[in-house]
């Protein structure tokens, strides 16, 4: 985001920036409690390698945000206490549901995670080349938890429609607090 095409009242590109790397970092970390949750009802069964697997690229997607907290000192949302229990519930509850429930659940966090990344590489300026690098790499990652959610008949889960829906619109809220919270 150049500083031309600035209103009064939009943010800086480094307020940008700061809210970018909150919001990812918050959204990480609730991903991971999700799958953690996902887990703890389904971790005995046959579909636990397969959301372990996404649960590792999601440590991997907020150890990075994690450490550019630090690098960049972007203060993290405040958020993250209630990001710790409602992820975990949304997982654990989601799973009930079966494997169906918990693969709705991550197609549609992760439509959602798409439609979030694509829009920051969007306003992302030339400077930020390490930062957008990571977004359009954890984004295609997010797309192929997508793929095996639907895969693995996300779409056959009980009212999936509406699951999936309630969800996304939960998923949007989450980000819109987190990059300001």
């Amino acid at each position: 985001m150049t500083g031309e095409n600035r209103l009064p009242g939009d943010p800086t590109p480094r307020q940008v920036v700061e809210r970018a790397i909150r919001v990812d970092h918050a959204g990480e970390y609730g991903a991971k409690r999700i799958y953690e949750g996902q887990l703890a009802v389904l971790g005995r069964t046959k579909w636990r390698a397969t959301i372990e697997h996404m649960k590792e690229q999601e440590q991997v997607h907020l150890d990075t945000f994690s450490r550019l907290i630090g690098e960049r000192r972007v203060r993290p949302t405040a958020l993250l206490p209630i990001w710790h229990v409602a992820g975990f519930a949304l997982g654990a509850a989601t799973a009930l549901l079966g494997h169906r429930g918990a693969m709705a659940c991550t197609v549609a966090v992760e439509e959602a995670i798409d439609e979030h990344y694509r829009a920051q590489e969007d306003v992302l300026g030339e400077d930020e080349a390490e930062l957008k690098g990571h977004i359009e790499t954890f984004r295609a990652e997010e797309l192929e938890h997508r793929d095996i959610g639907l895969e693995n008949e996300a779409e056959l889960a009980p009212a999936y429609r509406l699951l999936s829906a309630a969800i996304k619109a939960g998923c949007k809220v989450a980000i819109r607090l987190s990059e300001r919270v």
